[in-house]
């Protein structure tokens, strides 16, 4: 089976004003979501809810010279990068379909390159 990373996008906003309440169904959601990848006979391999951008610091490596670090996300986005899941699938079109169940307002879907030894060099 293959593994793939679903990358959550979404909208912060929803963290400003957000109730305990809200938070658990959030959460409620994402289990129902854990039990639909187990049903369909595929396997959630790991994955978190991360802080908001805010919190973000980013490293650039720059040829020749110290790497720069600056807080605060990379790019500004009306959607920020929440979470993720990687998920061990038959292939793409079954980890579409995970996707598709997946409560995010936006799931990317990329195939994790394998980087074993022994593995091929990527295409």
């Amino acid at each position: 089976m293959a593994q793939y990373m679903f990358l959550l996008f979404d909208s912060e906003e929803w963290y400003d004003n957000l109730t305990r309440d809200e938070w658990q169904q959030a959460m409620k959601l994402h289990g129902e979501f854990a039990a639909a990848v187990e049903k369909a006979g595929a396997r959630i391999l790991g994955g978190e809810a991360l802080e908001r951008s805010s919190t973000a610091s980013t490293v650039k490596n720059r040829e020749g010279a110290e790497p720069l670090v600056t807080d605060g996300p990379f790019i500004e986005t009306r959607e920020a990068l929440g979470g993720f899941y990687v998920i061990e699938a038959r292939d793409l079109d079954q980890a579409l379909e995970l996707a598709k169940l997946c409560p995010s307002g936006n799931v990317e879907v990329r195939p994790v390159m394998p980087t074993s030894e022994d593995a091929a060099p990527p295409a």
